[in-house]
């Protein structure tokens, strides 16, 4: 190697290394603000979403293992902000710092994704009505594809459009009423407000029935425990 090619790759090398060990500590931080919670008061996350980021099916409260770093940053955002309001989250993200959020982000974001479990069996025709949500929407009366934002297998894409598959039946249907009143406006120009107030309740059991089955990795088979 040339004089000039090493006076190149040092320097790159040396970013590199500032990189990795930047992206350490912010893991480091984040499993430690995830478990511990910090100094200003905000309480540990796996006190209501496990040990393991799994979160608590039956309680509604979410999955956070896996989920893009990018789009779980805009939640805590939107939870101190208001635009996602949460009796619970509000308080606890006002407690925490542009780097607290980021750190958390990052750790959960490394997590392997775990399936939700406690759900109750949601019956065939109701997991296939939401299947044909998901996949197909209902053109007739407004309502676009799930899929065409949220991924043919419901995996997410990019920071706005979060996961849905493993999350569980309470946490989705939860959110779409959110969406649906308003309570959750966060989303890209206002998007879910207004197919939110086209599904009927039928629709949203069905829509949520259906992901919640669906295997939360793409490593992971199809979840049949439900």
């Amino acid at each position: 190697m040339t004089p000039c090619g090493r006076s190149l790759v040092v320097p790159m090398l040396a970013s590199l290394a500032l990189a990795l060990a930047g992206a350490a500590a912010r893991a480091e931080t984040g499993e430690q603000l995830a478990k511990s919670g910090n100094a200003a008061g905000a309480p540990a996350c796996v006190t209501c979403h496990g040990a393991a980021g799994q979160g608590q099916g039956a309680a509604g409260f979410p999955r956070l293992a896996g989920l893009n770093a990018g789009y779980f940053a805009a939640q805590l955002r939107g939870f101190h902000d208001g635009t996602r309001a949460n009796p619970i989250m509000g308080p606890i993200a006002k407690l925490l710092t542009a780097a607290d959020a980021k750190a958390l982000a990052d750790y959960y974001a490394g997590l392997p994704a775990i399936d939700a479990t406690g759900d109750a069996a949601a019956s065939s025709s109701t997991i296939a009505t939401g299947e044909a949500l998901a996949r197909n929407g209902d053109w007739k009366n407004g309502v676009p594809a799930c899929s065409q934002c949220h991924g043919a297998a419901g995996l997410g894409v990019g920071a706005a459009f979060p996961q849905l598959a493993g999350q569980s039946v309470v946490y989705l249907s939860n959110q779409l009423q959110a969406w649906r009143v308003g309570t959750r406006r966060n989303d890209p120009m206002g998007l879910m407000h207004g197919i939110a107030l086209k599904l009927s309740a039928a629709d949203v059991s069905a829509v949520a029935a259906y992901y919640a089955r669906l295997p939360s990795s793409p490593t992971l088979k199809r979840s049949t425990k439900r």
